[in-house]
C-alpha cells in the first residue's frame, strides 16, 4: 500500500503552530515511506471561512519548506482539493447511508432541538443530546410515516441528514500513538452529516474524501479524537476499510496547565503564528515566528520535538535528517509543554552555524550603514556567538558604527586609572602608525606596547574596550579593533583619553 497523507487545515483564520506541528509530522511520515504529502481545504462552513486564511496556509507551508506534492496550487489527480468544489460529490454518500438505515432525515428547527435539550437539563441530563434515546421523541424519518417523510422532502421543508448512532455498542480502532482506544456510543450523540444548505459537516465531508482520495495514514492533532468514533462508523456503514489513525498530543502552555493558546500566548508575550496575520474581521494584528527573526529551519526543527523524540541525544536536525529519523512509534502520547526559551535556543544554534556569507546578507538587508562584504562579514562573525536573532545584531555591534557617547560608568570607576589610561594611550599612538591591522597583529601590538610600560593585559584590556566601545563586555576585543581599523581605534583612543582624564 503507497503512503498517501493529508494536511486538512479549515481556511477559518490564522494557522496556529500546532497545524504546522501536524503538517510537519504528515510530512516527516510521507518522505520518509516515499508517500505523497497532500494539502487538503476544508472550507465546507462557508460561516467561518476568512478571506486570506487559505494562502497564509500556502505561504506558511512554503516558508517552512514542506510544500504538498498534492493541493489547491500544485492540482493533482485527486482533486478538488477545496472541499467547496466537491460539494456534489457527497450527496451520494449521505443518501447511500440513508438506504442502508445507517442514517436518517431529521425536519427539527434549532427552537425544537433547543427545547429538547432544556427539558433534559431540567431532568437533571448530565448531557443532553441528540442520540439514540432522544431522537425517538423528534421530527425525524424514524418517527414520522414513509409517506409524511416523502411530503416534507418534496414540499421543499428544510431538513438535515444525521446519522444514525448505534446504542451502547464498543467502537474499538487501534490508534499508532495510543494503541488501542475503545468508546461506548452511548456517550456519542446523532452527529448531523448535511446541512440545511446541502453542505456536508466536517465528519462526512472528511470520510469520503479521505476515502476518495487513497489517504492510508490520518496523522491530526488529539483533539479530533472524540470524532474518531463517529469516523470509524462512517467507514464500516459505507463499507470501506479505514486509514491508520494517529492523534498528536496537544501542545500545552509553558507550565504545562492546559493546552496552549493564543491568549496565553500573548499573555506570555511570544507569538503563536508562524507569520504576520491580520485578522479580517477584527482588524486585529498578530507578530509571526518568521517577522520575530526565526529560521524556518531552526523553528521547524524545534517543532519536530513538541511530541516526538529520535530516542537519542541529539537535538539538530536538518529537514533530510528529521525524515530519516522519523516515526510514528516514537510519538509521545503526553502533551508537549512550549517552551519559547528552548525555541531562541535552536534559533542561536542555527545562527551560529550559518556561513558568514549568509547572515551578513541578511544583517545588511535593513541596515542603514553602508558596508562592504568583507567588513559585514567581519561583524557578524564577530557577534554571532552573542545574539539570538540577526535582527539583534544592529544593536549589538552599534559600537561598530558611531563612536561612544557614554561609557560604562562602573568600568571607569573601577578600572579607568593613570596606568591603565597610559597603556591604553601608548597602544593608541602604536597604532595609529599602521594602515590596516589583523585581529592577531592587534594582540601582539598591545603585549609588546605593554611590556614596554611593565603592565599586564588584565590591568588594560577593560579599559581599553570601554574606551572603543564604551561599554563593559562584548564580542573578542581584538577583532572589534581589525573591523574598527588602526585610524579609528586612534581616534577613539585619543577622545577617551581627553573625556576621561578630566
Amino acid at each position: 500500500m503507497s503512503v498517501r497523507v493529508r494536511f486538512a487545515p479549515s481556511p477559518t483564520g490564522g494557522l496556529h503552530i500546532g497545524g504546522i506541528r501536524t503538517a510537519l509530522y504528515n510530512y516527516l511520515f510521507a518522505k520518509k515511506n516515499n508517500g505523497t504529502f497532500i494539502l487538503r481545504i476544508e472550507d465546507t462552513d462557508q460561516n467561518r471561512f476568512v478571506e486570506g486564511a487559505e494562502e497564509y496556509i500556502v505561504e506558511a507551508l512554503n516558508w517552512f519548506g514542506i510544500t504538498p506534492d498534492e493541493g489547491p496550487v500544485q492540482g493533482g489527480e485527486f482533486g478538488p482539493y477545496r472541499q467547496s468544489e466537491r460539494k456534489s460529490v457527497y450527496a451520494e454518500y449521505a443518501e447511500q447511508l440513508i438506504e442502508s438505515g445507517h442514517a436518517y432525515y431529521a425536519f427539527d428547527t434549532s427552537e425544537e432541538i433547543e427545547a429538547m435539550k432544556a427539558r433534559l437539563s431540567d431532568a437533571r441530563v448530565v448531557n443532553p443530546n441528540y442520540n439514540a434515546i432522544t431522537r425517538s421523541q423528534m421530527k425525524n424519518s424514524l418517527t414520522l410515516s414513509a409517506e409524511e417523510v416523502q411530503e416534507r422532502l418534496s414540499s421543499g421543508e428544510p431538513y438535515v441528514i444525521r446519522f444514525k448512532m448505534p446504542k451502547h455498542e464498543d467502537v474499538r480502532f487501534k490508534d499508532a500513538v495510543r494503541d488501542w482506544v475503545v468508546f461506548n456510543t452511548s456517550t456519542l450523540d446523532d452527529k448531523v452529516l448535511m446541512k440545511s444548505d446541502g453542505m456536508p459537516t466536517y465528519h462526512l465531508a472528511n470520510i469520503v474524501d479521505d476515502h476518495l482520495m487513497e489517504i492510508s495514514h490520518v496523522i491530526r492533532g488529539e483533539e479530533w479524537l472524540p470524532s474518531a468514533p463517529l469516523h470509524v462508523l462512517l467507514y464500516e456503514s459505507l463499507g470501506w476499510d479505514a486509514p491508520q489513525f494517529a492523534h498528536l498530543p496537544l501542545i500545552l502552555k509553558p507550565d504545562g496547565n492546559g493546552k496552549l493558546s493564543k491568549r496565553a500566548a500573548d499573555k506570555m508575550g511570544f507569538p503563536i503564528f508562524p507569520l504576520n496575520w491580520t485578522d479580517p474581521k477584527e482588524g486585529e494584528q498578530s507578530v509571526g515566528f518568521r517577522e520575530s527573526g526565526y529560521f524556518p529551519d531552526a523553528f521547524l526543527n524545534f517543532l519536530a520535538f513538541l511530541g516526538w523524540n529520535p530516542g537519542n541525544e541529539q537535538e539538530i536536525f536538518s529537514l533530510d535528517e528529521l525524515v530519516a529519523e522519523f516515526s510514528l512509534e516514537r510519538i509521545n502520547k503526553a502533551g508537549a509543554k512550549f517552551d519559547i526559551e528552548k525555541a531562541r535556543w535552536f534559533n542561536e544554534q542555527y545562527l551560529k552555524a550559518k556561513s558568514n556569507e549568509e547572515l551578513a546578507a541578511l544583517f545588511t538587508a535593513d541596515l542603514e550603514h553602508e558596508l562592504s562584504s568583507g567588513k559585514a562579514e567581519a561583524i557578524v562573525n564577530a557577534l554571532k556567538e552573542r545574539v539570538t536573532f540577526v535582527s539583534e545584531m544592529a544593536e549589538a555591534g552599534s559600537f561598530f558604527f558611531e563612536r561612544p557617547g557614554h561609557y560604562d560608568e562602573k568600568t571607569v570607576r573601577k578600572k579607568w586609572n593613570e596606568q591603565s589610561a597610559n597603556g591604553v594611550a601608548k597602544f593608541g599612538e602604536a597604532i595609529a602608525a599602521l594602515d590596516q591591522v589583523t585581529p592577531e597583529e592587534a594582540k601582539s601590538l598591545l603585549v609588546e606596547t605593554l611590556e614596554s610600560l611593565e603592565l599586564g593585559l588584565g590591568r588594560v584590556m577593560p579599559a581599553l574596550r570601554v574606551s572603543l566601545t564604551g561599554q563593559a563586555g562584548g564580542p573578542d576585543l581584538m577583532e572589534i579593533i581589525a573591523i574598527l581599523g588602526p585610524a579609528e581605534v586612534a581616534e577613539r583612543i585619543r577622545i577617551a583619553v581627553d573625556t576621561l582624564d578630566q
